[in-house]
């Protein structure tokens, strides 16, 4: 590792507040109603929000970084590895653009790469994990961004919702998509697409099925045995039988199962569960 001032940030979508070995900085995003708002930091009691928006009746929607939050986060490091949530969802990306191009400005001889992730919550993870990966190896800036870039053609992310009321009440989906979720036991399992819109792909009556049918999809899309990232809200469980599956037919699996943070609870709602993972 160089002696440059490095520095990976990326917004709460991440769902990681610390790394062990490089400077780290989240910047939170914000879940907003009528009655409250919601910052997406360690502070936020989750299951409180997710209990309150289960019963709340109007419209929630999230809130990103600004660029002046942004270039708070970026502090007075002198390379800056910077990740979004997709900016289908979110006006994150632009508005670290935005703070890029202020910072640049001020400090000319600074760098700061921003990535759009196209994708959200345990796939932003393995990306910020192999910048963290990439940094303590020593390579140079230019690599390190040509690498990440590369490695999101072999990072996928797929969920499984028990109900998709937020998502809805975002526009993120249809109103008539959503009101399959949780009919029935009906859990809609989908991925996040190339564009990095939220792609439904299958309704699975029962979670049982809805889990195989994750496995079926991680394999259809390459998986190998590589890193896996399962992110559930309130329901290990479900996260444990998916892990268990990947295990038996992949014994060397790394896999990490953790609960959602503030952010990808509100679009997970409870019992959903997010997917990141490796693929050929």
């Amino acid at each position: 590792m160089n002696d440059k001032k490095i520095k990976i940030v990326a917004d709460s979508s991440g769902d990681l507040s610390s790394l062990p070995s490089v400077d780290f900085t989240s910047a939170p995003l914000k879940i907003i109603t009528s009655e409250k708002q919601y910052v997406d930091n360690s502070e936020l009691d989750v299951l409180e929000m997710v209990n309150d928006l289960q019963s709340y009746k109007g419209k929630s929607s999230s809130s990103c970084p600004n660029s002046e939050d942004w270039l708070a986060a970026f502090g007075d490091a002198e390379e800056i590895y910077c990740i979004t949530i997709t900016a289908t969802l979110s006006g994150s990306y632009n508005a670290a653009m935005l703070a890029k191009k202020t910072y640049e400005e001020k400090y000319p001889e600074r760098r700061v790469f921003v990535l759009n992730s196209l994708t959200a919550g345990p796939e932003i993870a393995l990306l910020i994990y192999k910048i963290q990966e990439l940094i303590l190896e020593g390579n140079s800036y230019e690599d390190i961004c040509d690498t990440v870039t590369n490695y999101c053609n072999n990072t996928a992310l797929l969920f499984m919702l028990e109900s998709m009321k937020n998502l809805a009440n975002n526009g993120r989906v249809s109103p008539l998509v959503a009101k399959m979720a949780g009919l029935l036991g009906i859990r809609v399992v989908g991925k996040a697409s190339a564009k990095g819109d939220l792609e439904p792909l299958n309704k699975c009556r029962g979670e049982k099925r809805a889990i195989e049918e994750i496995f079926t999809q991680m394999k259809s899309i390459g998986y190998k045995g590589g890193k896996v990232k399962i992110a559930h809200c309130f329901n290990e469980n479900a996260a444990k039988q998916l892990d268990a599956m990947i295990r038996s037919e992949f014994a060397n699996a790394e896999t990490e199962i953790y609960a959602c943070g503030g952010l990808c609870s509100f679009y997970a709602e409870k019992h959903g569960m997010l997917v990141g993972f490796e693929h050929e």
